[in-house]
């Protein structure tokens, strides 16, 4: 990379720049308000930073990084998420005030490392991106407060599935390497009908994709996303929820935007997944009682829904993905943003918990009901535009059978989230206090339930802008 390409760079090396930041405030006792307000600060110009790099394009590291729209967008929405759950960690009540600069630190890596994943385009560097992406969120589970029983358990537990699929991943790619001969995305679709037309070929790139499965919760890769959701700290968790899912999204649709319309054993396996990931996340979902626990198997189904957007194989089907994820980031940080405002200590919340919400916080309760809809899709929200894109993308593909699956599936998930309405809306409070919700807390609640409506209600610009992204997949 030379000096006359460094402006490619800029918004990774701000955020390298952050996470050294956070180092050196560790390195001395750093009151937790400081902490807090350097990494709002630091965070926010990250945004900025990447919406002024929105249409920058080039190739980077021997054509091994790409800086292109759709590489640009999905930091934007990496940076706008980083943002958004520092802003709901205002208080961090279950992570030691000491570890605050490390939290951030470890947070600001684990964004680094995704803002890399989006734009790495040959498989090496995917590799790494990714493992700095992971080991990060592996040291940010068990700095969760001793007085909590599982963060260990749960951090362990994450880190063998993320070998186990890291394994899985490296030896896809070694297949494909041996096929082809390149490491390179672009080279290998010039492979492409040699890697289709071998049982070898499909193994490896399934076993790749398998990596980017594990990011995306998808069956039979979600094993560990109810313990890991519940072991880690509540804003910890609404981080795992969210961001790795965007760059998993990324990375699915360069290496499936190879096989083109003739990719049908890959289509076929991502029909299966599809169907089988909205089917066991909804009705697993359906007897949970601890609202992290719901909301990992409510992504587990989330993650069938994009794919119906990924099978499609075209620049359509891959924006309804991208838009339907944009919008899960915003309706998922609603609901955690409830969850650590009514979680007094930094405890797990019980769906018993939000009873009688309404009186206790009026505000809370109401943004729980609107990421409560959005998730189940219920209009005028972004869940419901999202899950529209999603199905007359696959129906006009001609997946009839799995549309009709997912539209049931949706009206089976409805129950559950309108369960926490139900809890929030329909019962007596009891003697559970009111709730005080700061200013800044009041302000982003707001924002996200604008947002999810407006998004939901006039979302051409948006999927317009992400189609112009995705047809430059297309190497």
């Amino acid at each position: 990379m030379g000096l006359t390409d460094i402006h490619l760079f800029i918004p990774e090396l701000f955020v390298l720049l952050t996470a050294l930041v956070f180092f050196s405030q560790s390195l001395w006792r750093s009151p937790a308000a400081v902490n807090h307000r350097l990494a709002v600060g630091l965070s926010f110009l990250s945004v900025v930073i990447c919406l002024l790099s929105l249409n920058q394009s080039g190739d980077l590291f021997f054509r091994a990084y790409r800086v292109d729209l759709f590489s640009q967008g999905f930091k934007v929405l990496i940076s706008l998420g980083l943002f958004l759950v520092i802003l709901l960690s205002r208080e961090l009540k279950s992570v030691e005030d000491h570890l605050h600069p490390e939290y951030y630190m470890f947070l600001c890596l684990s964004s680094l490392g995704l803002m890399l994943m989006v734009s790495s385009v040959e498989l090496v560097t995917i590799f790494v991106s990714m493992e700095l992406s992971s080991y990060s969120v592996y040291i940010l589970i068990p700095l969760r407060k001793r007085t909590y029983k599982n963060q260990m358990e749960a951090a362990i537990k994450y880190i063998i599935f993320g070998a186990a699929s890291t394994g899985v991943m490296l030896f896809g790619m070694s297949y494909l390497f041996g096929i082809a001969q390149t490491t390179y995305v672009a080279d290998l679709i010039h492979k492409l009908p040699q890697l289709m037309s071998q049982p070898v070929g499909v193994a490896g790139l399934t076993m790749v994709l398998a990596g980017f499965f594990f990011k995306l919760a998808v069956v039979p890769f979600h094993f560990w996303t109810p313990d890991i959701y519940q072991g880690a700290a509540n804003e910890t968790t609404s981080f795992i929820a969210t961001l790795p899912k965007l760059a998993g999204l990324a990375l699915l649709l360069r290496l499936v935007s190879l096989g083109g319309p003739q990719a049908t054993d890959l289509v076929r396996i991502l029909v299966f997944l599809a169907a089988v990931s909205m089917t066991l996340g909804n009705l697993v979902a359906l007897v949970q009682k601890d609202v992290k626990r719901l909301l990992a198997y409510s992504s587990v189904a989330h993650a069938g829904y994009i794919l119906l957007g990924v099978l499609t194989l075209n620049a359509v089907g891959y924006a309804a993905a991208v838009y339907h994820i944009t919008a899960y980031l915003l309706m998922n940080l609603a609901c955690f943003l409830v969850i650590c405002l009514v979680s007094r200590e930094g405890e797990d919340v019980s769906i018993a918990d939000l009873s009688g919400l309404y009186r206790r916080s009026p505000l809370l309760a109401f943004t729980l009901a609107v990421g409560a809809f959005a998730l189940a899709g219920i209009p005028p929200t972004a869940g419901f535009t999202g899950k529209l894109f999603l199905f007359t993308a696959a129906l006009n593909q001609g997946h009839l059978a799995l549309v009709v699956l997912a539209a049931v599936n949706t009206a089976v998930s409805i129950f559950f989230y309108l369960n926490l309405v139900r809890a929030a809306y329909g019962q007596d409070p009891a003697d559970r206090p009111v709730i005080a919700v700061p200013r800044s807390s009041q302000v982003l609640n707001v924002g996200l339930i604008l947002a999810i409506l407006l998004l939901g209600v006039v979302p051409a610009w948006f999927i317009d802008l992400a189609r112009t992204a995705c047809e430059r997949l297309i190497f």
